[in-house]
Order: C-alpha cells, then structure tokens, then sequence
C-alpha cells in the first residue's frame, strides 16, 4: 500500500505528526464535529471554526452570521447557539454562515491547519468520509480532539472505526491505529452504551442532554463530507 493511516488521540501530541502533504479527519464525537456535520446536512452553506472566543464575539455584531459558543459543554451566554446538533436542524440553518467556537474541536481544526486537506468526521458521516478519502490517494491522519489536551473514549472509537474503512487502502502508519482499531473492534457492536459511559458523556449528563449523546453515536445518518475551504467549512461536491 502506497498510502498510511495513523492517528493522533490529542491536539497536545500534534506536533509529533508531519501533516504536510496529507488529508486530516478532526473528529469531536461530543459534540462539535458531530455538530458541523449536522449543520452542513441541513444545508448550511458554511461553518467557520474558530479557536478564541474572542473572534467569534467580533462576529456577533456582523449581519449576515449566526454564531455559536460553547465551553466546558456550556452555551455562552450572548451566543444565539449552543453545540447541540438539534439546534442546527432548523430552517434557519439552510444557507447560513455560521460562525462556531468550542472547548476542543475548533482547536484541533486550527492546529491542523498546515494539512494539505482538513476533513471534519463523525460517526453520523463516517463511510462518507472513508469513501472520499479513498478517492484522494493521500496519507491520513486522524486528529482527536479529546478534552482540554487529554484522550478520550469516543474520539478514539472514531479512529478505530475509520482505520477499520481504510485498512484495505491505507497502511497502519504505528501503534496507534492499530490500538485504536482493536478498541472499535471490541465494543463496536454496543458503541452506545460504551460511550455513554465515557467520562465526557457523564459530563454532559449533568447538562441534561442524553439525547445528544445518543444521536451522536449514531452512524452514516448523513452522506455529507465537511472540508476546509480557505477559513470555512463547506460540503464536498
């Protein structure tokens, strides 16, 4: 195989990875990636992500954004939306720019940048993403946002369920695939339960949204594949 796999379980241990040249998949299962992909589905026409919270205050003051802020699973106060994926099924969401800022996905997405090709995953589009990048004949790297700098549960599930799609075409470029794929094996078939489980999912329990974690756990619900466009996110044609 000309091609390689691996994956990153935290946005602290990026700098280990030369990304020059390859396709990167940032996957936040609870909630942001899961979120971008939902928003894209329901016809937004772009999602810029952005690290600070300060820039994206900036936008609340300009016509034509909606703008979401959350950290810690919090909604922001003064931020018209949160970083539940139900919020972004409405209609107001077809053909919006939407402006999103969160604790970690929008931080992996900014660390990734210097990627020749930023991909946003989660197991609502996982096959969509895994058909696009065979087509691509890149190296990837699956970047975890896990939380505040350490690993977690269902971000590395997503990289074992992705290594699993791809290992027909891409090489397992060291350990970490290969631990990430034996994991998805194990408990892939009660991925639900696994993951609400997770340390992150209890954390959001307390915010009185299962329901969150049981939809985001849902696989191939859309066909839609988020790239970084410039500063934004939009649908792959």
């Amino acid at each position: 195989m000309s091609n390689s796999i691996d994956v990153c379980l935290s946005p602290k241990l990026i700098d280990l990875y030369d990304l020059e040249g390859k396709i990167v998949v940032v996957v936040d299962i609870l909630r942001a990636t899961s979120v971008m992909t939902t928003a894209l589905a329901h016809g937004a026409k772009e999602i810029i992500p952005v690290e600070k919270l300060e820039v994206a205050k900036e936008y609340l003051t300009k016509e034509g954004y909606l703008c979401a802020a959350e950290r810690g699973g919090e909604q922001i106060a003064g931020f018209p939306l949160d970083n539940s994926p139900f919020n972004y099924m409405k209609d107001n969401i077809k053909g919006a720019s939407i402006v999103i800022t969160t604790t970690n996905g929008t931080v992996a997405i900014e660390k990734s940048a210097v990627a020749d090709q930023i991909l946003v995953g989660s197991f609502l589009n996982l096959t969509s993403v895994a058909e696009y990048i065979k087509t691509q004949n890149k190296d990837v790297v699956v970047h975890c946002a896990g939380w505040k700098g350490k690993t977690n549960m269902e971000d590395t599930l997503y990289a074992g369920a992705l290594v699993e799609r791809l290992q027909s075409t891409h090489a397992l470029g060291c350990d970490t695939p290969h631990m990430a794929l034996k994991y998805w094996e194990a408990v892939k078939n009660d991925l639900q339960q696994t993951v609400a489980d997770s340390a992150h999912a209890k954390r959001l329990n307390k915010l009185n949204i299962t329901k969150d974690i049981r939809f985001c756990t849902q696989i191939d619900e859309y066909d839609v594949v988020p790239k970084m466009e410039g500063t934004s996110l939009v649908a792959v044609k």
